[in-house]
């Protein structure tokens, strides 16, 4: 899935000019992209990837120009929140293989994972309100979710998918 998404976010970036880089991504071929992007520390991978990401939500909400800077940090503040969370689940499990309490256990956890992800979502949303209208902040969820979903439309059905369980 991270695959995925980095390609999305790459596709999607060619598009934009890397203020880091002299590159005219729009202009390499793909081949060129990947030698280039291959050619980059994992933290320049990571920051130019986090660009990209960030350059496609404020052109997909529109975002005022003087609104950016701050609209930026408290988005990339909820992203690594949420991150954190997640990371409080191991879904790499296979629930046949759990007895009874185990599982139980297991959803259980998946239940207060899953409230923690809600109630900080909330808590961003609060923020994010203060920077951009709330339509924009309901726009950025929802364009989450079709994110999402459309992830998982393209993962391959086998048994990666048929074993792992998110909250």
């Amino acid at each position: 899935m991270k695959k995925i998404l980095f390609t999305l976010f790459i596709i999607y970036g060619f598009g934009l000019n890397a203020q880091r880089t002299d590159y005219d991504w729009k202009k390499m071929d793909p081949k060129q992209r990947k030698e280039v992007i291959n050619n980059l520390s994992p933290e320049e991978r990571k920051e130019l990837l986090t660009k990209f990401r960030n350059n496609m939500v404020m052109d997909n909400l529109n975002i005022d120009p003087g609104d950016k800077a701050e609209f930026t940090a408290v988005y990339n503040e909820y992203l690594e929140s949420q991150k954190q969370i997640k990371s409080q689940f191991d879904p790499n499990f296979n629930p046949e293989t759990l007895s009874d309490e185990e599982a139980k256990l297991k959803l259980q956890q998946s239940f207060e994972v899953g409230q923690k992800l809600l109630d900080n979502r909330k808590k961003y949303a609060d923020k994010m309100q203060q920077v951009i209208p709330c339509q924009k902040v309901l726009k950025l969820f929802q364009s989450e979710g079709m994110m999402r979903d459309k992830m998982n439309e393209r993962k391959p059905h086998g048994k990666t998918s048929k074993n792992r369980q998110n909250p």
